[in-house]
């Protein structure tokens, strides 16, 4: 599974940073909130990297945890390494892609995934599940970060106008639910759904 990504070139002399404008805003966001959820020690798989922004911010922000990020894109990888190059706690990004039936790693203290489910096909996010099913302990965390749907809550217009750009440029491509996520996850009970900023959600599931 590859999809584009909303990157802007790196600048010159810096051609393999590609950045991703969401990380500058949502990062701190999200950190304030993966310092309750995340182990105080081990690997956190980060599937689906993109830039390697988001990889190296929370790298330093949790120096006691080895940051596993990855990405099925070669250019995404070599942007990852651009932006980590230097950071002692980052590890060679994976060629990882969700959707395959069998991952690149073995195990894992955490899975975090941002902004994917929604710009790649469902078997995307049923890949994600299986597979940090197969890598996580009991108990241990899988954190999605995204413009999710949630029943009962009235979506902002903008999410449905994104929804709707979605669909148009590729038909199985589309903001997802909660409900519909929580019913595939079978390995996994959702612990928290927490609304973060710019009308994402952040939902944390635990390994069955």
């Amino acid at each position: 599974m590859t999809a584009p990504a909303p990157w802007i070139p790196g600048e010159a002399g810096e051609e393999a940073r590609r950045h991703a404008p969401a990380t500058l805003r949502n990062r701190m966001a999200i950190a304030d909130v993966l310092r309750e959820m995340l182990p105080r020690s081990g690997v956190v798989l980060e599937v689906a990297s993109g830039s390697g922004e988001h990889a190296a911010y929370f790298a330093q922000e949790f120096p006691a945890l080895d940051w596993q990020p990855s990405d099925p894109d070669p250019d995404a990888r070599r942007s990852i390494g651009a932006w980590c190059e230097g950071i002692a706690n980052v590890l060679p990004p994976l060629d990882l892609d969700a959707a395959a039936s069998q991952w690149s790693i073995r195990r894992a203290d955490a899975v975090l995934c941002i902004n994917m489910a929604h710009i790649s096909p469902w078997e995307a996010t049923l890949g994600l599940l299986s597979g940090a099913g197969s890598v996580l302990p009991p108990d241990a965390p899988l954190i999605l970060y995204g413009p999710f749907l949630q029943a009962g809550v009235p979506t902002a217009p903008s999410n449905l106008a994104f929804d709707d750009s979605l669909r148009a440029r590729d038909s199985r491509w589309g903001l997802r639910s909660v409900e519909a996520v929580t019913a595939a996850a079978t390995s996994f009970s959702l612990d928290q759904c927490l609304a973060m900023p710019a009308n994402n959600l952040l939902l944390v599931f635990r390994r069955r």
